[in-house]
């Protein structure tokens, strides 16, 4: 495995956030959420085809990889507001492309892979398992976090850092495993928070 994953997921928090926040954030995201979701029914097209595309062909079109990665990155700023992670709003705009516009501080990078490898691409629902059934479980303890934190902004009007770093490594593994089930990414995504 390379020392650095072509994956990467950050966010540049606010110090103090707007105890407001957790109570009206949820309704904000409603209408982002709406999109989103339509987004992500043009990404299984998209990832049915390029699965497809690299099995046949062996390479994926530069297009399919550049607008599953701007949905994963839209995701993750939807996300980043949705928890007071970040406070910009996210609009409506899907940033497309490998590399992050560097116009929100919730960000995705990643490092497109030229040469594909069809049989694991064709194998690539059993691979996934493994990250499935221990990202179920860390699901369960972010969600926990979660709660924590959101009563914790309520009151304190910021987020406590040692939750804040457990939910952005969580989200980082998420990410990792979605660019590979998406098959944006060759490599195998590692069992890490780490950046």
């Amino acid at each position: 495995m390379p020392d650095t994953y072509p994956v990467h997921l950050d966010v540049v928090s606010p110090e103090r956030v707007a105890r407001w926040r957790p109570l009206v954030n949820w309704l904000l995201v409603i209408p982002v959420h709406l999109w989103l979701f339509l987004l992500l029914i043009a990404t299984e097209v998209v990832v049915v085809l390029s699965w497809f595309a690299i099995v046949v062909a062996g390479r994926q079109p530069e297009s399919f990889g550049a607008f599953t990665t701007g949905v994963i990155r839209y995701t993750w700023r939807t996300t980043a507001f949705l928890y007071a992670l970040e406070e910009r709003y996210p609009g409506f705009t899907v940033p497309t492309g490998f590399t992050d516009p560097g116009d929100f501080p919730a960000v995705v990078n990643v490092v497109p892979e030229l040469k594909r490898n069809r049989l694991t691409v064709f194998f690539r629902a059993f691979m996934l398992i493994p990250h499935y059934v221990v990202l179920y479980f860390l699901g369960i303890v972010s969600f926990v976090v979660l709660v924590l934190a959101w009563f914790a902004v309520l009151f304190t009007g910021r987020w406590p850092e040692g939750f804040r770093r457990f939910y952005v490594g969580y989200s980082r593994w998420f990410t990792r495993y979605l660019a590979y089930a998406f098959l944006v990414v060759d490599a195998y995504p590692p069992f890490s928070f780490d950046p």
